[in-house]
């Protein structure tokens, strides 16, 4: 409610008292870095939820409260095969967007790959190097820097002057984790200057380097936080035992079948929305389970980017050249079965991200006018 209306009601000073009491009750506690959003005109899919227009800001009933994210990213795949009545990820699209919010217009932010990963944990945009996905693991040669944070060249191996979520959370005292499937040995990357070989998937190895964010910037190879927290996927299970072990962002990226990838996958899977789905319903269960999540918990899955070549409409910072990917939201405050149209995109992640620790937002999650999930998404008091 807004103070204009509060003062066109100072003749009936009671309701004025009533109201006040309700908006206070509705929006709960605010503390200090609380998530703050500017969104567009959103949605929902159930009557009654609260909806926001262009230009207002409101914070979010989550704010101060979500101690834990998750973050699953899956690969090459369109909204509409992903979300649509023929999807072939039923678990994804049925049985888990019930229980969430739906991001209707979240968009990624390039192709190839690699530069969506950078995007949602440096805020940095892709440089020709990344748009080819690193198939050299070439240390980044800087020529410049740009508003909003971003620092111009190319390559792939970002200098340790380029700041990320990572160094900002281990800065605040919170606790982080990569959990790459089939990565085997911790930070696994290429030596710098040398030919990527994790680029195709083999044989009990479908790991690829490009959908391992962590490991292109010198702030964390460089750090025994690397070897630490940089792991393969197998320590998920453990970790999640119990809320001491679970880290504060868990950011998880399955293996080039199991992220939909590749189809058929070089072990006689199927593939494509198939395998990613029947891997979600294999996993996520253990996640939702987990009394992390139960207590204070987000879970994010998304897309890198669609299949093809597609491209989003513009006016959001940092763009949309990804195309329209989608993005499942599931929380303890979040309306199951519901929806919002407000744009995002991978940079809209890290904003949320950083809003919910209490950090300052990196590269373009930084831009003005950026969007971040807002009541829109989060707008349950449990």
């Amino acid at each position: 409610m807004r103070s204009p209306g509060a003062r066109r009601l100072r003749a009936a000073p009671v309701l004025l008292t009533v109201l006040i009491a309700l908006t206070t009750a509705c929006q709960g506690p605010a503390g200090p870095g609380a998530p703050v959003s500017k969104p567009a005109a959103t949605t929902s899919a159930s009557p009654g939820l609260p909806t926001t227009s262009p230009g207002d800001t409101g914070t979010t009933a989550a704010a101060g409260k979500i101690g834990h994210v998750f973050v699953i990213n899956l690969e090459n795949e369109s909204y509409a095969k992903t979300w649509g009545p023929d999807s072939a990820a039923p678990y994804l699209s049925g049985t888990l967007r019930n229980q969430g919010v739906l991001l209707t217009r979240y968009y990624g932010i390039a192709h190839h790959s690699n530069p969506n990963y950078l995007a949602q944990i440096s805020g940095q945009g892709s440089n020709p190097m990344t748009r080819n996905d690193c198939t050299t693991y070439a240390p980044f040669t800087q020529t410049g820097t740009a508003a909003p944070g971003q620092v111009l060249g190319t390559g792939c191996l970002y200098p340790s002057s380029v700041p990320t979520v990572a160094g900002q959370l281990s800065a605040a005292g919170k606790t982080w984790k990569a959990y790459m499937e089939d990565m085997g040995t911790p930070c696994r990357h290429p030596e710098p200057g040398a030919r990527d070989d994790a680029q195709n998937a083999k044989i009990n190895d479908q790991y690829a380097t490009r959908h391992n964010p962590f490991v292109y910037f010198s702030s964390i190879t460089s750090s025994p936080d690397c070897q630490n927290n940089v792991v393969d996927y197998s320590n998920l299970a453990t970790d999640l035992q119990n809320i001491a072990t679970t880290p504060n962002l868990a950011y998880i990226s399955p293996n080039l079948c199991h992220d939909g990838h590749d189809s058929p996958c070089v072990d006689g899977e199927p593939g494509g929305l198939v395998s990613a789905d029947a891997w979600l319903k294999e996993q996520v269960p253990a996640i939702l389970d987990s009394p992390a999540y139960r207590q204070d918990g987000t879970l994010i899955i998304t897309f890198d980017e669609t299949d093809g070549n597609a491209t989003g409409p513009s006016g959001l910072p940092g763009g949309t050249a990804g195309g329209l990917v989608g993005a499942l939201v599931l929380s303890p405050f979040t309306s199951p079965g519901t929806s919002t149209s407000t744009m995002y995109n991978h940079y809209s992640l890290l904003a949320t991200i950083e809003d919910i620790f209490s950090l300052p937002r990196l590269g373009y999650a930084g831009a003005a006018g950026q969007h971040t999930f807002g009541p829109d998404v989060y707008n349950v008091h449990p």
